[in-house]
């Protein structure tokens, strides 16, 4: 098979021909039809603190085919279309009993989507409905990872809400607010590329540029925000996250920041404020994603704004290290 492969920290993905795997004791083998380019990606091939071996193949918001089936697996066929969630874990500890294979110690994020083929085991595999494509089955991770940090947080319906960041993450969150029942949702960004993806999925204001965010959402929201939901994951945004907060209101921190970051604990103090972490997604979250798109919902489809050919990945990839118009870039197979 072809995959692209990481060599190293600070260079390029690079195409290569390898053996094709073989599904062993309860595996599925996989024809990777979509698999899209994540933030953590990017993060994983240019910072040390995640440990990415060079050799490794990334790629773990994939969806594809199953082309030959591992003794000892049941339930599924050659033929049958699947997404997969990419927690594995030991499947006997008491997270991942109660289906939190992102808490399980021995927990691996499985990757594989940037190569042709790739092994999974079958217990990890969810079939896709026939009337879900492997473009939105390969979206199912991301929209889970936003699906759990609203449901970690405290929304309530009529609740204000400011989303940092117009990211995949940062849109999915406006996407599930309103459909949580949020009554306004201001999601901000440097940047205006993705104003009218971040409107059409639900936001109801877009703030971006060089003006005072914290002023402009403000005036938007007719108040300090509910909820703050901080989707970028670099240092500042936290204490900006403060800034956009009511008394007693509640930060959602959602961004895969791995640099040291600082805010003054006395601006958190005084409007007592609840400040919470999100990683990862219950496998119910998982389920209700797809169920989402089973259900005909459009727009997170929307997210995506450039298919690619796996030749074409090594180039995309660095070019995705700088901002640019794009959302979420998916590989075609």
């Amino acid at each position: 098979m072809r995959a692209a492969v990481f060599r190293g920290l600070g260079q390029k993905l690079e195409i290569c021909d390898l053996p094709d795997p073989r599904p062993g004791t309860d595996e599925l083998l996989i024809s990777i039809g979509r698999c899209g380019i994540c933030g953590s990606d990017l993060h994983m091939t240019e910072d040390q603190t995640f440990g990415l071996s060079p050799g490794s193949i990334l790629g773990h918001e994939f969806a594809g085919e199953v082309v030959e089936t591992g003794p000892g697996v049941v339930g599924f066929s050659i033929g049958d279309r699947v997404t997969v969630p990419p927690m594995q874990g030991c499947g006997h500890c008491a997270y991942c009993l109660a289906d939190e294979p992102g808490h399980c110690p021995q927990m691996v994020l499985l990757g594989g989507g940037y190569g042709e083929l790739s092994c999974i085991q079958a217990r990890q595999a969810v079939r896709l409905p026939a009337g879900v494509s492997l473009a939105n089955g390969a979206l199912v991770e991301p929209l889970a990872v936003a699906l759990h940090g609203i449901r970690k947080s405290s929304i309530r319906p009529g609740d204000k809400v400011v989303v940092l960041g117009a990211g995949p993450i940062g849109l999915a969150t406006a996407f599930w607010a309103r459909r949580m029942g949020a009554a306004r949702v201001v999601v901000t960004d440097l940047g205006s590329w993705q104003e009218q993806r971040a409107l059409a999925m639900g936001a109801t204001h877009f703030v971006s540029g060089d003006a005072d965010h914290v002023a402009l959402a403000d005036a938007l929201l007719g108040s300090k925000a509910d909820i703050v939901f901080e989707c970028v994951g670099a240092p500042g945004l936290i204490a900006q996250a403060i800034q956009h907060l009511r008394p007693k209101g509640e930060i959602l921190v959602q961004g895969l920041c791995t640099r040291p970051d600082n805010f003054i604990p006395f601006h958190a103090i005084m409007k007592e404020c609840r400040i919470q972490f999100s990683n990862f997604f219950h496998l119910a979250e998982f389920q209700a994603a797809l169920d989402m798109f089973d259900s005909g919902a459009a727009e997170p489809g929307l997210m995506i704004t450039d298919t690619i050919k796996l030749d074409q990945l090594p180039g995309t990839f660095e070019a995705l290290r700088q901002r640019t118009h794009q959302c979420k870039v998916q590989i075609a197979h």
